[in-house]
C-alpha cells in the first residue's frame, strides 16, 4: 500500500520494491482467505501494488468485478501492465484512499488488504472502512508482517542494523512495523466480532530464494528511499554501505535461512 492523506509509505516504490511486491501471489500471501472465493464474488483488493495478487484473486472470484486500488499512480501502471499481460479485461486500478472509500455501503463480497494496516496511522479506522464497503456475509481478510518477529540465521548484526532502523524509520512515519501481533486488538476496536486470527510465514531456505530476497533487500537499502530514513534515523553513508553489504554477504551464504511471520484477520461481516 502506498501512503494515504495521513501516512508517509515506508518502503516507497523504487523498482527494487516493485520487483518485491511483484512476487507475491494469491497462494503465497492470501492462502488463508482461498477457501471462502466462489466465482461471481465482487471483490475490493486494497494496497494492490503491482497487481500479482489482485490478479490471482481475481481470476478466483471471475465473472465477479474485482477492484485494485492505491493512491499514487506508480504501482498502478505496473499492474495494468500485468494485467494486459494476463488477458485480464475486467480487472479495474484505480487511485483510492482506504481511509474515504469512493465506493457505496455493502459494494464488495470481499475486502482484501495485504501488508497494508502496518502503514497506517489508523488501522482501526481502515477496518471500519472496509467493513462499510463489505455485504453482510462478506468477508475482511487482512494478513500484516510483523517485524519484531522476524528471524535469520547467520545472525549478521548488519541485519539487525536494519531492523532496527527499519522500525525505527515506520514508527517516524506513523507506521506500526510489528502490525502481525496487533490485528486481533484493532479488529476488536474496530467492531468487528469474531475475527478469526491466524498466522502463516514467508521463509526463505534454498539458494535461489536467498540469493533473491537477500540481494533484493540490498538493492533496497541501496536506494534512496531507504537511505534517506536512514539518515534522518542518524545513520552515515558507511553504515548504510554496512548494511548493505550485509544483505549481500547473507545472501551468498550456504546456510542462510530467513523467516518472517505474518499475521491473519478473516472475518465474515454480520449486520
Amino acid at each position: 500500500m502506498s501512503k494515504t492523506s495521513t501516512t508517509l509509505y515506508t518502503h516507497g516504490h523504487e523498482r527494487s520494491a516493485l520487483a518485491s511486491h511483484s512476487a507475491r501471489t494469491a497462494k503465497n500471501s492470501a492462502a488463508y482467505l482461498l477457501p471462502h472465493l466462489k466465482p461471481g464474488m465482487h471483490l475490493l483488493d486494497i494496497g494492490c501494488g503491482p497487481g500479482t495478487i489482485t490478479l490471482d484473486l481475481a481470476a478466483l472470484v471471475a465473472p465477479g468485478i474485482t477492484i485494485g486500488i492505491e493512491n499514487v499512480d506508480t504501482p498502478l501502471v505496473t499492474a495494468r501492465t500485468e494485467a494486459v499481460a494476463r488477458s485480464d479485461t475486467t480487472t479495474r486500478f484505480q487511485l483510492a484512499d482506504v481511509l474515504n472509500l469512493p465506493f457505496e455501503n455493502e459494494t464488495f463480497n470481499v475486502v482484501h488488504a495485504h501488508q497494508v494496516l502496518q502503514h497506517l496511522k489508523d488501522p482501526v479506522a481502515a477496518l471500519r472502512e472496509m467493513v462499510r464497503v463489505c455485504k453482510t456475509d462478506g468477508f475482511i481478510a487482512v494478513r500484516d508482517a510483523d517485524y519484531a518477529a522476524m528471524s535469520w540465521y547467520p545472525e549478521l548484526p548488519q541485519l539487525e542494523r536494519w531492523r532496527e532502523t527499519y522500525r525505527a524509520a515506520a514508527y517516524a512515519n506513523g507506521a506500526q512495523p510489528d502490525a502481525g501481533r496487533r490485528l486481533r486488538a484493532w479488529a476488536h476496536a474496530a467492531g468487528i466480532a469474531n475475527p478469526q486470527i491466524t498466522a502463516s510465514v514467508w521463509s526463505y531456505a534454498d539458494e535461489t530464494a536467498c540469493q533473491w530476497w537477500g540481494n533484493g533487500q540490498a538493492n533496497r537499502c541501496a536506494g534512496s528511499i531507504f537511505s534517506n530514513q536512514a539518515q534522518e534515523q542518524g545513520l552515515d553513508d558507511a553504515e548504510i554501505e554496512a548494511i548493505v553489504n550485509g544483505w549481500r554477504q547473507w545472501a551468498a551464504e550456504p546456510d542462510a535461512w530467513f523467516c518472517m511471520p505474518h499475521g491473519e484477520l478473516l472475518a465474515q461481516i454480520r449486520r
